[in-house]
């Protein structure tokens, strides 16, 4: 396991262990041994929280609760209810709002979240909530935004009819409020925003989906094949900074049936075989996830992802967050592409493409809604020549 500071060491150390993918004796037995030494417990659970692996910590130490305080099993116990309650509450809003808009013609996907916890977990208690997240058509999108507004779901923003054209090419969501909370419901039509240069072919995941059962209604999901790239592209969009995202590519990686073939191939299309190959690195070694040999040999190797991995490793086993609207965040994002040319289409839709910022900034009448690209880039020179941080056209 990675040793790291003082301050993390002991903790993260435990919850690398309770998340890996080691034979389960062995990772009970690494377990006693960790809890041999003190152990800040609120700390563990926080960290837990933090990296969205409450449920696996809670899975691995209730076969160990004799070598644990008792008060500090009830209290991960009640955390691992409120998350089940949570699942549970999600869950029926997921097959509402698909159910809906199954009646109404409209075709949508759930991806991460439930689905991913049915199809790679098996069990929608063992992956932490958060929200709902749907894949659409983009051409859906108004008839949608109508459907769940039965619902009583509202958009958290609201764009002009020129605005959302833009962004329906430029941005990836649309997140609606409900009555439980903001941010409840997400609506993707890309995974990522255009500027990251990375361009899913979304009528080829829907095509390719795969069945899963949620609460006991049916519906699709990508395929596992899908789900390692799409897990893998966003996991680097955000420097794999939540341990459960390499949770969730690990158990993808101990499935027998990969098409590794067709994962290599759409890696390379995509211009992600460095992104696939250091989150698989990074999976191996924090949680022991096992590379298969199908896997090495699909893959050229690189000399630049050993350092990479070491980088974003010693990274995520520290306390500190990664400035995502920071000048090394963006270098970053090119070095984790391996083709010349998707850097250098990831730096030009960076510094031509406008978003939300631009259009709150300055207000410009629909003929001139072209000229938001020269608002774009006043406004990063104006950065830059401040020494402020970039800022993403989300």
């Amino acid at each position: 396991m990675l040793r790291t500071s003082a301050t993390l060491d002991a903790e993260w150390s435990i919850l690398l262990a309770a998340c890996s993918e080691i034979p389960r004796k062995e990772r009970t037995a690494r377990l006693r041994l960790l809890l041999r030494e003190p152990v800040r417990w609120n700390f563990l659970f926080d960290l837990a929280e933090h990296h969205g692996t409450q449920p696996l910590l809670y899975q691995a130490l209730v076969e160990i609760e004799d070598a644990i305080p008792c008060e500090q099993v009830s209290a991960i116990e009640r955390s691992y209810q409120t998350n089940l309650h949570k699942a549970l509450f999600l869950s029926r809003e997921l097959i509402r709002i698909v159910e809906h808009l199954s009646a109404l013609g409209i075709e949508v996907m759930p991806y991460k979240g439930l689905a991913l916890a049915e199809l790679i977990y098996g069990d929608i208690a063992l992956r932490q909530s958060g929200d709902i997240d749907l894949l659409i058509h983009p051409r859906d999108l108004p008839r949608i935004r109508d459907a769940v507004g039965e619902l009583g779901y509202t958009p958290h923003f609201s764009f002009s009819a020129a605005e959302e054209r833009a962004y329906l090419q430029s941005g990836y969501e649309c997140a609606f409020d409900g009555a439980a909370g903001p941010n409840l419901l997400e609506l993707q039509w890309a995974i990522h925003p255009r500027f990251y240069a990375i361009d899913f072919d979304m009528t080829g995941l829907f095509r390719r989906a795969v069945k899963v059962t949620v609460a006991g209604h049916p519906m699709k999901t990508p395929s596992p094949e899908d789900l390692l790239l799409v897990l893998s592209a966003h996991a680097a969009k955000h420097v794999w900074g939540r341990l459960v995202w390499l949770c969730d590519i690990a158990r993808i990686l101990s499935l027998p049936t990969l098409n590794w073939n067709s994962i290599a191939s759409q890696a390379q299309t995509l211009g992600i075989v460095r992104i696939v190959r250091v989150t698989m690195i990074l999976a191996n070694r924090l949680l022991g996830a096992t590379i298969p040999p199908a896997a090495q040999a699909s893959f050229a190797e690189d000399p630049a992802m050993p350092s990479l991995a070491d980088e974003i490793q010693t990274h995520l086993a520290s306390e500190s967050t990664y400035n995502v609207e920071s000048l090394a965040y963006f270098r970053l994002m090119m070095r984790l592409r391996e083709r010349p040319a998707d850097r250098r289409r990831f730096l030009q839709r960076l510094v031509f493409t406008p978003g939300p910022g631009e259009w709150q900034a300055v207000h410009l009448p629909g003929p001139l809604f072209p000229l938001y690209r020269l608002v774009r880039l006043s406004r990063l020179a104006a950065r830059l020549l401040g020494g402020a941080a970039l800022s993403a056209p989300r």
